[in-house]
């Protein structure tokens, strides 16, 4: 932790020295201090002070302050990138009302005073810096629980869940993203609480959805958020799914569509968000959809369709864009396109409609995790693979043309006033050669200048 220093940003240690020559206590908190002590990037930084908003806002000039909870905006810039360096005021425990915001804010004193009201002990830990040497301030043994690859509350788990819910999704998104376990006590309380969920905002579930999402073990994150409970209170829908067979003789499915949702979504191979939550809930249809045919075998008639309505139930539920929305919609509509080698042309063109162009790479990832979420062993059968070569030649820029000018030999009958014959062709090649070098000429005012200059 010595060598910390090198590892922070010069902006930063110069408005933390800055904060501490105004004789103020001042520490790094949250996830900062955790990322560095864990080596990794750090994204956000965090200071704790014992300077009220007011004292910040005098301190540094640009700073804005539009809350009620003590924290300050400070405007920086870290490797050409603009960012806003959060200072807040320490403060005490507070009355939970609404499950997630104080009633009321009381200043603290002390750092101590600070850390005992955050979340985790892996978020619980500051530290200063002394005459160039770092103190660190860990009263809840977060330094252990990294080590440990822990999360844990801070103090009572009941009490931490019950002032803010959203704590809750927070313990296993941050276990997600670090690849961390859940304490056992910590565990128990949020399956014991998971419906304290519903008093939080859908955007805030959403937010913190993506980001377990946006993890690289996403799978993992959902699995935990199913056996605490918590799936159950934010993606209902998805359960359905539980104990409805899939198994038709010949067909790959041998797991209940539940299991081959999440399947599909740990072996999708994109790593965007939306493209990973339509592969989660491509299948979402299937329980409403679900049939028997006359031999008595299980059937999924147009759950395409049903899943797409469900899908856009579920991201106006949760607050999703317009644009994230449509996305989802439209991969989950169209994921059960035919790849049968004997397609058209123009079925192959029609599908690049259907679907936009911008979604057709992430199509391709949806049906890559759907047959390997269903059980087969490689990832694109010899169909998919002709298909995506049809598709990327249809996609592909064609080579410019003589049809691609921006004149024809209608123009040049008109300019030079002569009749059809071979000295038509004869200048729109010369013309053809000249823009082909350089096709900034392909301008309809230039050209016909041109022709001119070629009749004389």
């Amino acid at each position: 932790m010595e060598s910390v220093e090198k590892n922070i940003p010069p902006i930063v240690l110069a408005s933390y020295r800055k904060l501490k020559g105004e004789k103020y206590k001042a520490y790094f908190v949250g996830g900062c201090v955790r990322s560095l002590l864990l080596k990794v990037a750090v994204k956000d930084w965090d200071f704790a002070t014992s300077a009220r908003p007011s004292e910040i806002l005098k301190t540094f000039k640009d700073s804005f302050y539009n809350n009620i909870f003590g924290t300050v905006g400070v405007p920086i810039e870290i490797d050409g990138k603009k960012q806003v360096l959060e200072i807040t005021t320490f403060r005490t425990e507070g009355v939970y009302k609404d499950r997630r915001r104080p009633e009321e804010v009381k200043w603290g004193e002390t750092i101590e005073e600070d850390l005992a009201r955050r979340d985790f002990t892996i978020n619980a830990i500051a530290f200063d810096i002394e005459k160039d040497k770092i103190q660190i301030v860990d009263p809840y043994e977060g330094r252990t629980d990294l080590q440990r690859k822990l999360v844990r509350a801070v103090g009572d788990p009941k009490k931490r869940f019950k002032e803010d819910a959203l704590r809750l999704m927070r313990a296993v998104r941050i276990a997600t993203e670090l690849g961390f376990n859940i304490d056992d006590q910590t565990f128990r309380e949020i399956e014991n609480d998971s419906e304290l969920i519903d008093d939080i905002s859908k955007e805030r579930i959403r937010d913190e959805l993506l980001r377990i999402l946006s993890s690289s073990d996403p799978h993992r994150g959902i699995m935990l958020l199913m056996d605490s409970g918590l799936l159950e209170r934010t993606l209902p829908e998805l359960l359905e799914g539980k104990g409805i067979s899939q198994a038709r003789p010949g067909r790959h499915h041998t797991e209940d569509v539940l299991t081959h949702n999440l399947l599909s979504l740990k072996h999708c191979p994109s790593s965007d968000p939306i493209v990973r939550l339509s592969a989660l809930l491509h299948d979402v249809g299937k329980p409403k959809a679900s049939g028997s045919d006359d031999k008595g075998l299980v059937t999924f008639y147009n759950h395409e369709v049903i899943g797409a309505k469900i899908a856009k139930e579920i991201c106006e539920r949760l607050r999703f864009s317009n644009k994230e929305t449509e996305k989802i919609v439209t991969l989950i509509r169209w994921h059960m396109f035919s790849v049968d080698e004997k397609i058209t042309d123009s079925a192959v063109r029609r599908f690049i409609r259907r679907i936009g162009v911008e979604n057709v790479r992430d199509m391709m990832n949806l049906r890559i995790g759907d047959r390997l979420g269903g059980g087969t062993q490689t990832a694109e059968s010899w169909r998919l693979k002709k298909f995506k070569e049809r598709v990327a030649g249809e996609l592909a820029p064609k080579p410019f043309s003589i049809e691609d000018m921006a004149v024809d030999g209608n123009d040049v009958m008109r300019e030079l006033n002569i009749k059809p014959g071979p000295r038509i062709g004869e200048i729109l090649q010369k013309l053809f050669e000249e823009v082909d070098e350089d096709l900034s000429k392909n301008n309809k005012e230039y050209l016909l200048k041109r022709i001119k200059d070629l009749g004389k």
